[in-house]
């Protein structure tokens, strides 16, 4: 399962500014990994994870920001079709599953 949060934060203030990039380095902790500047993605081992993992993300909205959460299964996040210049990158894969012993 695939998290993504998508966020639009208000950027006028030098509070508003500092508050953005706080979030932004708050999802790069939790193990996000930036797609575009306001979009980011994280892998998640389970449906019930992913949803946790949601509700820690919406505890860190800053004041005024808006940020929606979408999930995707392994076959959907596959299927995304990436343009870049004149390139394309699709059929995406899940990463590979660690072994803890």
């Amino acid at each position: 399962m695939w998290v993504w949060a998508l966020f639009d934060l208000p950027v006028t203030t030098p509070l508003e500014r500092k508050r953005a990039t706080r979030f932004r380095k708050d999802l790069l902790d939790m193990g996000f990994e930036m797609v575009q500047f306001s979009v980011y993605t994280r892998f998640s081992a389970s449906k019930r994870r992913a949803e946790a993992l949601a509700k820690r993300v919406g505890a860190l909205v800053p004041p005024d920001g808006k940020v929606d959460i979408l999930f995707f299964t392994d076959k959907q996040y596959e299927l995304i079709q990436s343009y870049r210049g004149q390139s394309s990158r699709s059929n995406r894969s899940k990463p590979a599953q660690l072994e803890l012993f």
